[in-house]
């Protein structure tokens, strides 16, 4: 039988996630914590931890693949553009905007698909730490189960 403790734990275990806005990566050490310091309760208590923690570190993966893919996008763009400004003794200071290039639009639809992306997160975890407070299970979609 689930007593309101073990709701108010799994639930402040998906809430240690927001630690990420004045910790970084606090999104992964709040939850670690909280979980190791608390698997141990209760089943319910360890079942919530280890899914926003395998969560997050999902998230974390698939940020580093869609980084990896994005950053030289726009790098291979700033290089290809060097001469976006051009110095003539100051005197003619003129910026030239060239054509965007293929590149450009992909980088950029990648960076729109992160944002997307953590949008979407916070309201899977608003919504797990929901259920964790009525005491329900929850299962985050698309995520790796590092830990099981």
């Amino acid at each position: 039988m689930l007593d309101n403790h073990q709701k108010n734990i799994a639930t402040f275990i998906h809430l240690s996630t927001f630690c990420r806005f004045f910790i970084p990566f606090g999104n992964l050490i709040g939850p670690f914590v909280l979980w190791i310091a608390n698997k141990d309760k209760s089943d319910f208590i360890d079942q919530h931890g280890k899914q926003i923690i395998n969560f997050q570190f999902s998230i974390l993966l698939y940020a580093i693949i869609l980084g990896t893919l994005t950053i030289p996008l726009f790098i291979f763009k700033l290089f290809n553009m060097i001469d976006f400004i051009d110095f003539n003794d100051f005197h003619d200071f003129h910026i030239s905007i060239g054509k965007p290039s293929p590149l450009l639009y992909i980088g950029g639809a990648l960076g729109g698909l992160m944002i997307v992306a953590f949008i979407i997160e916070l309201a899977l975890i608003v919504r797990a730490s929901l259920k964790a407070r009525n005491g329900e299970s929850s299962h985050y979609p698309l995520t790796i189960n590092f830990l099981k």
